[in-house]
């Protein structure tokens, strides 16, 4: 995308053209403002144009009561970061800087793919909340790891068996710990999901999600509990768990199940309905964003009205309040049916009012 700046309104922002122009390139620099890190891509280099150095992103904004500024630059080997005119080690600086939320047809794979797709959404959000959260996930996966590998060696070298207890008391005190984290922000996400899919669906449909535990541990557990419970699978699993060589129980194996009026969204959704649930679980993760941090998060809707009735299309054009929006969209009929807001164009890489 060519060099541009956009001053977006603090409601709806409608972004529209044709495909492959741009749209979504608007999106992705606005997230990467929230960590440093593409919805689209792992490859930083991807962001810098062909023939060109370097690529930078520079974003204003409002948040945690004053005036911010930001600033994102892109090498081919690197990036660095600047923060209110000071320069940081790392973009994990601006995680708890700016908050936002983004939908992409991509997030589907919650519905469509198997458990590890849910357990990665569940896992981003908790660990965009507090960083602390994202330090228990690396060490839970750390232990996993370390106790597969001793798994694969007890096979070569039985002795070995006579260390397993010391990983085992470790990974269940991290897998407790991340089990409960899930399920608290799971209670959050499910309220609120099964709210705003009332109102996408005009009050036709529920939607309902539920934390699937392989340890069948109930919400209302103590950690305590959570943690006599894990144990108590690791050491009833643990001979099958050598004779596999690696760990059968834990959140690693845990899933979420989604339901609209309680079927399967995945065997029995429509494509839109698929959409709708979607959306509705990333609505309800800003507004668990909002009440656990105090701000507002920015919602980033990228190709999100295709397969969406006029009323579902309506509910995320003109009934999301209070919030500022970004959506991307090519039919023109779409950006017609924005009541107030502001509307941009983009085509061949620029964009205009």
């Amino acid at each position: 995308m060519e060099d541009c700046d956009i001053s977006p309104c603090e409601g709806v922002n409608v972004i529209y053209g044709d495909n492959a122009q741009g749209k979504t390139n608007i999106i992705e620099a606005l997230w990467f403002f929230c960590g440093g890190h593409s919805f689209r891509t792992s490859h930083d280099s991807e962001v810098i144009r062909w023939n060109e150095d370097y690529a930078r992103l520079d974003l204003n904004f409002f948040g945690q009561g004053r005036d911010q500024r930001a600033m994102l630059k892109f090498l081919s080997n690197k990036k660095t970061v600047n923060i209110n005119g000071v320069d940081k080690s790392s973009a994990s600086a601006l995680i708890e800087k700016f908050c936002a939320v983004v939908f992409s047809p991509e997030h589907l794979n919650l519905i469509k793919r198997g458990p590890g797709e849910r357990r990665r959404f569940i896992d981003s959000a908790i660990c965009r909340e507090k960083l602390q959260n994202a330090v228990i996930l690396s060490k839970y996966n750390r232990m996993l790891n370390q106790r597969n590998t001793l798994l694969k060696d007890i096979q070569r070298k039985p002795r070995l068996e006579d260390t397993l207890e010391v990983w085992d008391a470790q990974l269940v005190r991290y897998g407790a710990l991340l089990i409960k984290k899930r399920l608290e922000y799971m209670q959050m996400l499910a309220e609120k999901a099964a709210f705003y899919h009332d109102g996408i669906s005009k009050g036709k449909e529920k939607l309902s999600v539920h934390y699937l535990s392989t340890e069948d541990i109930q919400p209302q557990d103590s950690l305590e509990e959570i943690q006599r419970i894990f144990a108590e699978k690791c050491a009833k699993n643990r001979a099958n768990d050598i004779h596999l060589g690696v760990t059968l129980s834990g959140p690693h194996r845990d899933d979420i199940d989604i339901l609209i009026n309680e079927k399967s969204a995945k065997a029995f959704a429509s494509q839109g309905q698929q959409r709708s649930a979607v959306l509705s679980l990333k609505l309800a993760e800003a507004a668990v964003l909002k009440e656990r941090m105090g701000e507002e998060p920015v919602i980033l809707l990228d190709d999100v009205l295709s397969e969406l009735d006029s009323g579902r299309q309506n509910f995320l054009l003109n009934e999301l309040k209070e919030c500022q929006v970004f959506i991307t969209c090519c039919e023109q009929s779409n950006k017609e049916q924005l009541r107030d807001g502001k509307i941009f164009n983009v085509s061949k890489g620029k964009i205009a009012e």
